[in-house]
């Protein structure tokens, strides 16, 4: 048996510090937590140190749920900065509720700054740090809640959040560069798009009706290009209906356990941004595991998690093989490979890891080089995708164009 050195919070909301005895670390914690107190840094320590033990009873209080407001929004941004100051205070060894009292009261989105006080009163009362984050689902993740209840129980509630921390803001890198990537092709088409809206059901009905009086034979495009005008121009709510009606459809199976599992194996299919996908995923896979077994969360509950996390339900159903397989006895390494999703040098290099007891290393590595891969892919779509939407725009604008000069041309050699 072993003395730990503890810094910890009582059910009340008073800093505590002192020592105490147990056979390890997380059963310091456990004996800790059933005396109603929640330490937020645990260290082993002499075995004669001076110890301090306090006996305070612990209060049932139910977990608080939060209320939603109509308008109210949290940003995924805003958690992010949220997690990593929370990280930078209790790596300074201020009490939890301390913490989230004081960024509490600095925040200036309404909402969050609710929900960062209710959590530091339900820390007071004797509530778990990650039993009061799971009481707000929307904002924060299974993975989230999952390793904060991992460094609790470890004693090393700073460090995983300082990792907790970097993941998100690591993730928002990425999407950032993914949008700031796609910014410009989606700008052309959707000018382009309006463009021509605005050509088919506003300009061209009074330009047409003026050119029908003026010549009796219309060539071709311009026929085609009045009656297309024509309907828009009449019809034109018809066609909203539709699409609106079209995409409530596609999302109502998207929702759907069987239409999402068909739309993730689609997404993977496809001939470049499958690629994208597939190795986005596979980045988000191994940062993840990466992370969690880092910070102490044994493999299989490490990967029910990315599982639920992965963010595509055909590779999710993957990751569950693997785990089922892991489960009997069998290595990661050896699951994978059979799937044939991941690349061949990222087998070798987990497996490597497993031999070398560094797997959590090896998958951050493994991340790494699949985000660069991500980016790469990324950047050659973005090269491509922006020439071919301006090619399309200027297509269609053109024929547009042509379209409404023929008949001037053909009035202008009857005249000679």
């Amino acid at each position: 048996m072993g003395a730990f050195r503890y810094e910890a919070v009582e059910a009340s909301g008073n800093a505590v510090t002192g020592v105490i005895e147990a056979d390890d670390r997380k059963s310091a914690v456990r004996l800790l937590s059933t005396r109603g107190i929640f330490a937020s840094q645990i260290e082993a320590c002499a075995a004669d140190a001076a110890r301090k033990t306090e006996s305070i009873a612990t209060a049932d209080v139910p977990v608080a749920r939060r209320s939603f407001k109509f308008g109210s929004r949290i940003r995924r941004k805003e958690i992010t900065a949220f997690t990593r100051g929370i990280a930078a205070l209790l790596s300074s060894a201020i009490p939890i509720p301390n913490a989230l009292d004081g960024l509490g009261e600095e925040e200036e989105n309404p909402a969050l700054k609710e929900m960062v006080l209710e959590i530091g009163s339900s820390v007071r009362k004797g509530i778990a740090f990650s039993s009061a984050l799971e009481a707000h689902p929307r904002e924060f993740s299974k993975l989230y809640v999952s390793m904060v209840r991992v460094g609790e129980e470890a004693g090393a509630l700073p460090a995983v959040m300082n990792d907790l921390a970097s993941l998100l803001e690591h993730d928002e890198e990425v999407r950032s560069e993914v949008f700031s990537a796609i910014a410009y092709p989606v700008f052309v088409l959707g000018f382009g798009f309006v463009t021509v809206a605005i050509l088919l059901t506003v300009v061209l009905p009074r330009l047409f009706s003026m050119l029908q009086d003026m010549a009796k034979t219309l060539p071709l495009p311009t026929v085609i290009l009045l009656r297309t005008s024509a309907f828009l121009h009449s019809y034109w709510y018809v066609v909203l209906l539709a699409v609106v009606a079209l995409s409530a459809a596609i999302y109502s199976y998207s929702r759907d356990a069987k239409g999402a599992l068909v739309i993730d194996r689609l997404k993977l299919r496809l001939p470049i941004l499958g690629g994208v996908y597939l190795s986005s995923a596979l980045a988000r896979f191994s940062r993840t595991l990466g992370t969690l077994t880092r910070s102490g969360v044994s493999l299989l509950p490490a990967l029910k998690i990315v599982e639920n996390t992965i963010g595509n339900l055909a590779l999710a159903r993957f990751v569950a093989q693997v785990s089922e397989e892991t489960r009997g006895g069998d290595s990661l390494a050896r699951p994978l490979r059979k799937l044939g999703v991941f690349p061949k040098t990222a087998i070798q290099m987990i497996d490597v890891g497993e031999e070398s007891g560094k797997l959590p290393e090896m998958l951050l590595k493994i991340a790494e080089i699949q985000e660069r891969d991500t980016r790469a892919r990324t950047k050659t779509l973005v090269s491509l995708l922006a020439p071919v939407l301006i090619l399309i725009v200027g297509a269609v604008i053109g024929f547009i164009v042509i379209a409404i000069l023929l008949p001037i041309f053909n009035m202008s050699r009857s005249l000679h």
